[in-house]
């Protein structure tokens, strides 16, 4: 009995469960988004399918991570590498659709009597107050401007006899109700359509641009036309003068090759790259170099108080690495830092560690080096009490040092398991974009680019900057340098992949 009710319990919330996501597919739907609808509409399929079908038994425990995996890391992979084909940027932000009803939702005043108005609330909804030049008054009835969709209504002259209308609405409330009020069409008395001009009046307005039979929009006031321009994104005058705002269109594999074609970008792109390439290599070197060498430190018996050094040493990994890279920015202050401080005091020296390009980068492979050889430090000294105490016996026996006994017995053995774990950390470093935003944010940056590129930016730092900080905010480009960032990565990742195998395939 209670095994039966467990049973229709489980059943229960399963399909309360598939209730709230068609209801949240249908809403998804409605706002415009179908082929994110139709993907999670196949989700909710195939997930039926698996758990309520004996056939696919065997999958409803791969299911779930089967399913984040799509979310979280194809989905966000395929739509990024899908921007990198269109002209997605701070000029081209929407829909074509949406940009042709923008124009279309233009509006001018044309001759006529103009009436200040304003806004009253009435309990959840609004009444709009219309007053002639001529003292004529008008009120409209109730209306939910939360909606802000297109709205014709009826107004009736005020009489003495109505009842009173609440306060009127102040400046904020006006601002927040106004995209409502510009879609709100009042019919008067007269017959006269008017229609708000401003943040106080209402006035006789006509649309600006009429739709004609072949896509073009024609302007009423001059009439002129304007034209969509499928390969640049905008509706364009008879001039070729470019108006805001713009819309999406697909531009094939333009953008990949502006990054190796087009100077303002190929110039700074090649720079980063190669100093990208050099900062993750020196990274893992000097991390694993100081790291190696600590963990031998540590694992020699005779030292004591062994445990005290090794948390000590083991400090810069368990602090948040944003807090220590902000407190060696107050560190390597030209001015008020305790580095400059102590090299003025002994040297006569004060590095300029931020405006300096070499020593920008000397500084960001300190602070790195700091951050990552605590990892490399207990890697490597795992691996090293895996190495058999009877190879360093027989060495010692023949006389051998410590430094015989590094380079002959303790690095070769640690080379080959520790090789996959250097290739993942320099792939890490390769993306290592939170030291650069909060240490240097990419600056110095280059005299001699058009686009914002530094000195110390890596190709994630650079990317981001051309998405979000540049004026034209080019995120089709910005995806496409992504795009390219994550195929040399995916690659590395392919190597270490392979060195796993080899070296599972010597061990056994």
């Amino acid at each position: 009995m209670v095994r039966t009710l467990e049973h229709w319990l489980l059943r229960l919330v399963a399909g309360l469960l598939l209730l709230a996501g068609l209801f949240l597919t249908f809403k998804i739907y409605i706002a415009g988004q179908p082929l994110v609808a139709l993907a999670c509409l196949g989700i909710l399929a195939a997930g039926t399918f698996v758990y309520t079908s004996g056939k696919a038994y065997a999958y409803r425990y791969l299911f779930p991570g089967v399913l984040t995996v799509l979310v979280f890391v194809v989905f966000p992979l395929a739509y990024t590498f899908s921007i990198g084909f269109t002209n997605y940027s701070s000029r081209n932000l929407l829909e074509y659709d949406r940009a042709r009803q923008y124009f279309l939702d233009e509006t001018y005043v044309v001759d006529g009597e103009s009436y200040a108005f304003t806004l009253h609330a009435d309990g959840p909804a609004f009444r709009v107050r219309l007053e002639s030049e001529h003292g004529d008054i008008f009120v409209t009835d109730p209306l939910a401007l939360q909606n802000a969709v297109p709205l014709t209504v009826k107004v009736k002259r005020q009489e003495a006899a109505d009842a009173p209308l609440s306060e009127p609405a102040d400046t904020k409330t006006l601002i927040a109700n106004l995209k409502a009020l510009k879609l709100l069409s009042v019919t008067l008395p007269s017959g006269q359509i008017v229609s708000a001009s401003g943040l106080r009046e209402f006035a006789p307005v006509r649309k600006l641009y009429l739709a004609q039979p072949d896509g073009s929009l024609k302007n009423e006031q001059d009439g002129s036309l304007i034209k969509p321009n499928m390969a640049t994104g905008f509706f364009e005058t008879s001039t070729g003068e470019a108006l805001q705002p713009g819309f999406k269109v697909g531009v094939g594999w333009s953008n990949f090759t502006r990054i190796f074609t087009d100077k303002a970008f190929s110039e700074p792109f090649v720079r980063i790259f190669g100093w990208t390439v050099v900062f993750a290599g020196l990274t893992v070197l000097f991390a694993f170099s100081v790291g190696i060498v600590l963990a031998v430190l540590m694992s020699w018996e005779a030292l004591r108080f062994r445990k005290v050094y090794s948390v000590l040493l083991f400090l810069p990994y368990a602090v948040p690495g944003f807090i220590s890279i902000l407190v060696f920015k107050g560190l390597f202050s030209e001015n008020a830092g305790e580095i400059n401080l102590i090299l003025q005091g002994l040297f006569g020296i004060k590095p300029h560690w931020f405006t300096d390009p070499f020593l920008a980068k000397v500084m960001l492979l300190i602070v790195n080096t700091w951050l990552g050889f605590p990892y490399m430090m207990l890697l490597s000294m795992g691996l090293i009490k895996a190495i058999p105490s009877d190879l360093y016996e027989a060495s010692a026996i023949a006389g051998a040092g410590p430094l015989t006994n590094f380079f002959k017995i303790t690095l070769p053995l640690i080379a080959k398991p520790i090789t996959p774990l250097l290739i993942s950390a320099f792939a890490f470093n390769f993306n290592n974009f939170v030291l650069i935003a909060l240490l240097t944010n990419g600056r110095p940056d280059f005299l001699d680019t058009k686009v914002p590129a530094g000195t110390t930016d890596l190709l994630v730092s650079y990317t981001y900057r051309i998405a979000f900080q540049d004026s034209g905010q080019n995120f089709g480009l910005a995806a496409a340098i992504s795009t390219v960032v994550f195929l040399m990565v995916a690659v590395l990742s392919i190597i270490n992949l392979r060195l796993t195998k080899v070296n599972q395939v010597e061990v056994r």
